[in-house]
């Protein structure tokens, strides 16, 4: 693509050399398992996410799995998550032994909705899984509230949320426990898989450093039945050499969606809302179109990787078959997925880059929707330093 959706390339050019140092300082130590880097990230991501603990793990997927298995969730309990949400949170409920419970998202948003999860609470939940989606931090508030009153554990799904702010507060310290993705193209990406939990229980942090592996803290012995999900010490090493830039990485992102929002006005397009008291950190830039699949044709075959999050939605999957609960309709997950497409952003992407991805969605617009665009708008050129 000649305007990918993430361009990761100009990301690691930029980095390469500290990037090949920090590689080099594991290979001559040769401490490639749960080694000196990865215990320094976890130092430096829990003080990142205001947290007390971050434990490395191989991907978003266990950090979820293992957070819930730690926090007592099993065969025969129901935990709450989104219905618009990535296959990976429903996942980490079935192999928990649990069974995932499909609400639908927040109108204002595509977050968890709180009225709707508190509808579907009964003697089997045992648990909430509110997901940061897209970057834009959940209601918090409402979610922690229910779990409260009903006695639940709550788990965030932050895989999208790195850096994002909630009433002040970093993403990762706002409940029982929270995951992490470190997937190449996050806000925060490493090099391969890679993931963590954070928390602030000492109980449960010492509960996973065990879990991840093999349920042993002392070599040979084991207490526990555990995995083996470590981070690796390499993939550690590069997440510490992103990890300062985070934050102006961020900065970048929101800018751009600024510069988006602002080129799109004109047009009949639905545009990411920002929600009050939230600091979104834009891993996608999602709008909503209709006949959005000849959008996404045209788009790509002008060179632009735009993409779709999700076309399918979880209660959709073969793999879930009978697996997960609906108490209610799904109205407005089932019409998101017929009209989102994220567009491409990075903090690598160019102000020339964002205007020419808007000026070709506001050409097929203009083209195929007659009369739902009100004229053209130019692009403002702003310095912002990148990295």
């Amino acid at each position: 693509m000649t305007i990918p959706l993430v361009n990761l390339h100009r990301q690691h050019e930029h980095l390469r050399h500290e990037m090949n140092d920090a590689i080099n300082r594991v290979i001559d130590r040769g401490d490639f398992i749960l080694g000196t880097e990865v215990q320094a990230f976890e130092e430096e991501f829990a003080a990142f996410c205001e947290a007390k603990h971050c434990i490395g793990v191989g991907s978003g997927l266990d950090a979820l799995t293992i957070a819930l298995k730690g926090l007592g969730i099993k065969a025969g309990d129901e935990v709450i998550i989104p219905a618009n949400t990535f296959v990976a949170t429903a996942l980490a409920v079935q192999h928990s032994g649990a069974t995932p419970v499909l609400v639908d998202h927040d109108p204002a948003g595509y977050n968890l909705d709180p009225q709707l999860a508190e509808k579907a609470v009964n003697e089997r939940t045992k648990a909430i899984v509110p997901v940061h989606l897209y970057g834009q931090p959940a209601d918090m508030d409402e979610v922690n509230a229910i779990a409260k009153r009903h006695n639940l554990a709550v788990i965030e799904d932050a895989c999208q949320a790195h850096g994002a702010r909630y009433k002040g507060r970093r993403c990762g310290g706002l409940a029982s426990a929270a995951a992490f993705s470190f997937y190449p193209g996050k806000n925060l990406g490493a090099l391969g898989d890679a993931g963590a939990v954070v928390t602030n229980d000492d109980d449960l942090a010492h509960w996973i450093r065990s879990a991840r592996n093999y349920g042993s803290t002392t070599k040979y012995h084991h207490v526990i039945r555990g995995f083996n999900s470590r981070l690796d010490n390499i993939q550690a090493a590069v997440l510490r050499v992103k990890l300062p830039l985070l934050d102006e990485w961020n900065a970048r992102r929101r800018y751009l969606a600024g510069s988006y929002r602002e080129l799109l006005a004109p047009a009949n397009v639905g545009l990411p809302v920002e929600l009050p008291d939230r600091d979104h950190v834009y891993h996608l830039f999602v709008i909503r179109v209709r006949d959005r699949d000849a959008l996404l044709k045209r788009l790509n075959e002008r060179g632009i990787g735009a993409g779709i999050h999700y076309p399918q939605p979880i209660h959709r999957q073969v793999a879930f078959g009978r697996g997960c609960s609906i108490p209610g309709l799904l109205p407005r997950t089932e019409a998101c997925c017929d009209e989102i497409l994220s567009l491409p952003l990075c903090p690598f992407i160019t102000e020339d880059e964002v205007a020419t991805v808007a000026g070709e969605v506001i050409d097929w617009v203009e083209t195929h929707l007659p009369g739902a665009s009100g004229g053209r708008t130019s692009a403002r050129t702003i310095a912002v330093p990148v990295g």
